[in-house]
């Protein structure tokens, strides 16, 4: 079990394409994320992965372990990924996710139908009790508490597009909607599944 995780901890589930991106955030302690389709907030508590088909049978479609966030940046890929100084995308802006150590989840929270999805909120809570990705998704009686708590996140770290938004129109944003997992089913961009 993930040491001390606590219940009201935010969570944001983030998608990992290949195994040496894993390894990047397990050895490195970092995890990116492409500026131009990052979630509204990216100051959380925790990121839990979710692993794709690139991860294989026997691993893929799941979430196997979170990592504690200890901060973000923004910076370029290449800045990032040195050996690919020019890649198609290296001049392009990602967050750097500095992550504490990667701690397994007890069990592992499987895709079950939603095998394909962008980013997606969540609490502490409902990770820990969760077995399939559906389980994440904060339900309505949860929604404005968490809401608020990921608009003061964002304050705090200075995101001013946060403070521009009246409090109602943050809550009703449709992506942000979807991103929580307010609608019946997450849609995918399909330049998210590239190789970030």
């Amino acid at each position: 079990m993930p040491a001390l995780l606590d219940p009201t901890a935010l969570v944001l589930v983030v998608v990992v394409t290949q195994p040496r991106d894993m390894e990047i955030a397990r050895l490195l302690g970092w995890y990116r994320i492409p500026f131009k389709s990052a979630p509204k907030v990216v100051a959380v508590d925790y990121l839990a992965f979710y692993q794709t088909a690139g991860f294989g049978e026997n691993e893929r479609w799941r979430i196997n372990a979170i990592a504690p966030v200890r901060g973000h940046e923004l910076t370029t890929r290449a800045e990032l990924i040195r050996d690919e100084p020019d890649h198609p995308r290296a001049g392009e802006e990602y967050y750097k996710i500095q992550l504490g150590p990667l701690q397994p989840l007890p069990h592992p929270i499987q895709a079950d139908q939603w095998r394909r999805i962008t980013f997606l909120y969540t609490t502490g809570e409902l990770l820990l009790q969760a077995d399939i990705v559906k389980d994440l998704v904060v339900r309505d009686d949860e929604r404005g508490l968490l809401w608020q708590s990921l608009r003061e996140r964002a304050l705090r770290s200075g995101d001013e597009s946060a403070s521009d938004l009246p409090e109602d129109r943050f809550l009703l944003d449709p992506l942000i909607l979807a991103m929580l997992g307010g609608l019946d089913q997450i849609h995918e961009s399909p330049a998210m599944f590239e190789e970030f």
